[in-house]
């Protein structure tokens, strides 16, 4: 019997490993992007924008063209974004909620009547989840730690059906991701006006937290191995920074001091 699953997100980085990581051992994909790819044994392009409702129904139906069941769907699609949260645009701060967090509901809230009893839910949230939120990045923090909480409450609600969900919180990994992590900081310290930024100062900190990257590989590996897990717990983690992790033990009041200190040479 074949297993289908949906992907979002199928055509970047981690999605396009764990497509092929499923495909290669015997699922059915259906890789859901806004540019998709061409069709192959094992895996069906499906374009969609996840944030647009109508396209997101749009790829239901063809979805249901294929099977009336999904054993699981999974949530890599979402947008980066580094940003004061004083100068952010409006329609920024709008656009990403509604990608990284809105998408996830809308896609999740339409095809809930594929999924049965035993079907999952995994989403790729952060290792920034549930952690402090860091300057700068917070926007991007905030997303995915409402993700997080999101995905926990799903998790609540869809046991009463049988219908596990969990969440991966990724650290760095080795995408596309990462140059445009690096693009926005350079534009960031170039537009604002309110913090004096010390390109090169703040650049060695993110750098620090990013050098440890992962393949998508093991993303994908760590995927393949939550959907074959019998009872697949809430939280999975893989590659996270220790010294995110020791920071956020510290009381906020010391966390606060250190970041200070740390760019008090970035304020004017």
């Amino acid at each position: 019997m074949k297993r289908y699953v949906l992907i979002t997100g199928a055509y970047g980085g981690m999605g396009k490993a764990a497509v092929r990581k499923l495909k290669d051992n015997g699922f059915s994909v259906f890789a859901l992007d806004k540019s998709v790819g061409e069709a192959e044994d094992g895996v069906v392009p499906i374009k969609s924008d996840i944030a647009d409702e109508n396209s997101v129904k749009d790829a239901f139906d063809k979805i249901r063209e294929y099977t009336e069941e999904l054993f699981a769907v999974i949530h890599f699609a979402g947008i980066y974004m580094l940003d004061s949260l004083v100068e952010i645009e409006n329609s920024d701060f709008e656009r990403i909620f509604k990608i990284n967090l809105g998408g996830a509901f809308l896609v999740n809230k339409t095809f809930l009547p594929l999924m049965k009893s035993g079907s999952r839910i995994v989403m790729i949230t952060s290792e920034l989840a549930p952690l402090d939120p860091l300057p700068f990045t917070g926007i991007y923090a905030l997303t995915k730690s409402a993700l997080d909480k999101y995905a926990y409450s799903l998790r609540m609600e869809l046991q009463l059906k049988n219908i596990n969900v969990s969440v991966l919180r990724a650290g760095a990994v080795s995408t596309g991701m990462l140059r445009v992590s690096t693009d926005a900081l350079d534009s960031f310290c170039e537009k604002t006006s309110l913090y004096t930024c010390n390109a090169e100062r703040f650049k060695r900190i993110v750098d620090g937290v990013e050098a440890r990257n992962i393949p998508p590989s093991r993303i994908a590996k760590k995927v393949f191995c939550i959907l074959n897990k019998k009872y697949p717990r809430f939280a999975y983690s893989i590659n996270r920074n220790p010294l995110l992790l020791t920071l956020n033990v510290l009381p906020k009041s010391i966390q606060l001091r250190i970041i200070k200190q740390v760019l008090k040479s970035e304020e004017g």
